[in-house]
């Protein structure tokens, strides 16, 4: 069994970026510039945000953060989006995710503009993704895909199970896996809350992405020797065991899965810090012009 380290790999992400920064400088030109809207103080949203401005701060890139009381309005949210739009200084932005219930999320994601859309939800992208055209791919897909990529685990020809079928990781996730290209070529099984029998997918798959946010979903008794595991929970659970009082528990029951996967990754160090990669590469990309010209 060997880890899949995604902070390491997360880390030469970002150095590699760092570099073409770096290049882009001594040619003389703009500098990227990643922008965030925090509305609210969720405990999580913060520890996110500030994650993505530590990491521009890495990779040498300008940051914004906008925030918004919780009891913003939907007009003047909508308002930020369109500033930040036409704010030709500003390559990508987020809006971070969850807003509170009297804002319609999809009504925020689809203001923004495509090609600023480096959270990659906006449905152009999503359109572009299965059409397989230039598009900014939502980050936790990406960030797995990388995964797959730079520890060169086989997907072409493969039986793939993905559990979850949200719209920002088992959809596009089914989509990408599923792909004519190296790091796609899988069989892929969409599994969810409705699927009948779900150990039988589970146990004949050669990749699982276990996508639920339900903690220790899937055990040993439900995969095969040799799978490769890529676990996308982060459930905040009670413990003992932490000053804090809280543990992050992934989907996989992974003390008793672990022996028998070939690779599978870890709950916290896995796929979580490949997000945060991943958003920065698409931000480099909007800089550069290279998805929407």
């Amino acid at each position: 069994m060997q880890l899949i380290n995604g902070k390491q790999i997360s880390q030469e992400i970002q150095q590699e970026i760092a570099l073409e920064v770096k290049r882009m400088m001594d040619l003389g030109l703009k500098q990227p510039h990643l922008a965030a809207v925090l509305v609210g103080n969720d405990g999580g949203s913060e520890t996110y945000v500030a994650s993505k401005i530590k990491a521009c701060e890495r990779v040498g890139f300008k940051s914004s953060l906008i925030r918004h009381p919780k009891t913003v309005s939907e007009k003047e949210l909508l308002q930020t989006v369109y500033d930040l739009n036409h704010n030709d200084d500003i390559d990508g932005f987020i809006v971070q995710l969850p807003l509170p219930d009297h804002i319609n999320e999809q009504k925020i994601i689809e203001a923004l503009l495509p090609n600023k859309d480096i959270d990659g939800f906006h449905p152009i992208n999503i359109g572009r993704m299965i059409l397989n055209l230039p598009c900014f791919v939502s980050a936790t897909p990406f960030g797995i895909i990388q995964l797959l990529e730079r520890y060169k685990i086989e997907t072409t020809g493969k039986n793939c199970v993905v559990i979850g079928r949200s719209h920002i990781v088992g959809l596009p996730m089914s989509i990408l896996l599923s792909k004519n290209n190296s790091s796609g070529n899988c069989t892929v099984t969409l599994c969810h809350s409705k699927t009948k029998n779900l150990k039988f997918h589970t146990s004949h798959a050669d990749i699982i992405i276990c996508a639920l946010g339900i903690p220790e979903f899937l055990t040993a008794d439900m995969v095969k020797e040799g799978v490769v595991i890529i676990d996308v929970g982060t459930t905040r659970v009670k413990s003992n065991e932490t000053t804090s009082g809280y543990k992050l528990k992934g989907d996989v029951k992974f003390d008793e899965v672990a022996s028998k996967c070939s690779y599978i990754t870890p709950v916290p160090g896995g796929v979580g810090p490949m997000t945060i990669a991943a958003l920065i590469h698409n931000t480099l990309l909007a800089a550069k012009k290279e998805i929407y010209p």
